[in-house]
């Protein structure tokens, strides 16, 4: 009987050590979670208002996303889309949150959000307040005018005059704007849709901005064109680093970033044209 006992006291022990060493892996996994991600949820945020980058729509159509914080609307996009490969690519369930250009990076400093995929530029000022993974786009700098405008028939910046505008808190308005003699700089634009607004309606004769928006501009409305001086002696001057494209994360999270890289690093700036062809595609009227 007693060895009976024994036999059985051992066979519990043994079972108590293996369902213990069962549980080391989970808490070594947790304990080596990438910031912000413990829960398995990577929380980005964005405008959702900045097609062909972001925007929202009534259903989850060409795979939108629920907007968390906007019950019953959902996000598509450029960002969406590039959001949803660096998630599939780690594991991650992915959550959007929408928030104002200007309340972006006090949101992520602030924690309610753990990245900001939004169309930002990888300026210095930027640099100095996040972490920034990318570039996720290779941008460059154009002008928007009405077809058959006076300033449509621009072959460079030196030749544009007449009234602009761009979108505040960007290397547009703040860089590339002063840079045009001609130019009669009006007050910024809160949104890019309501810089778009101001070409279309005739408040501005242009405005200055990236390819991409431009393009989105154009699909939405038909009588815009597109001025590229890329390439000639009469462009905007700008660092390519603070034109491209990146992920804000909150400074110090290098493993974060780091992660995000390791996806991004895999594309080529074929890939990325190729996913924002298909987001101006379906994106909504602006």
């Amino acid at each position: 009987m007693k060895k009976l006992i024994s036999v059985l006291l051992a066979g519990i022990l043994l079972l108590g050590l293996t369902a213990c060493g069962a549980q080391k892996p989970a808490e070594t996994t947790a304990a080596n979670a990438i910031p912000g991600t413990e829960d398995g949820i990577l929380t980005v945020g964005m405008e959702c208002a900045y097609a062909p980058y972001n925007w929202t729509q009534a259903t989850d159509a060409n795979g939108a996303v629920p907007i968390v914080n906007n019950p019953g609307a959902y996000a598509n996009g450029y960002d969406v889309m590039i959001a949803k490969k660096i998630c599939q690519a780690n594991g991650w369930e992915l959550e959007i949150m929408a928030i104002e250009w200007d309340g972006l990076t006090p949101a992520l400093n602030a924690g309610t959000i753990d990245a900001v995929i939004a169309g930002q530029s990888m300026t210095e000022d930027r640099l100095a307040e996040v972490e920034m993974a990318g570039p996720y786009f290779y941008a460059s700098i154009v002008c928007v005018t009405k077809a058959g405008s006076q300033q449509a028939g621009a072959t460079g910046i030196s030749n544009l005059t007449g009234t602009c505008t761009a979108q505040s808190g960007t290397i547009w308005y703040e860089s590339c704007l002063p840079q045009i003699p001609g130019a009669d700089i009006q007050t910024y634009s809160e949104t890019a849709p309501a810089m778009i607004m101001a070409v279309e309606s005739g408040t501005v004769d242009f405005i200055c901005t990236d390819m991409p928006t431009a393009m989105g501009a154009c699909a939405t409305y038909p009588d815009l064109t597109i001025l590229d001086f890329t390439g000639t002696d009469d462009d905007f001057q700008v660092d390519e680093g603070e034109i491209n494209i990146g992920i804000s994360v909150a400074k110090g999270n290098t493993a974060l970033k780091e992660a995000m890289d390791s996806v991004l690093s895999g594309m080529t700036a074929e890939d990325f044209n190729k996913i924002m062809d298909e987001a101006i595609s379906v994106q909504p009227s602006i």
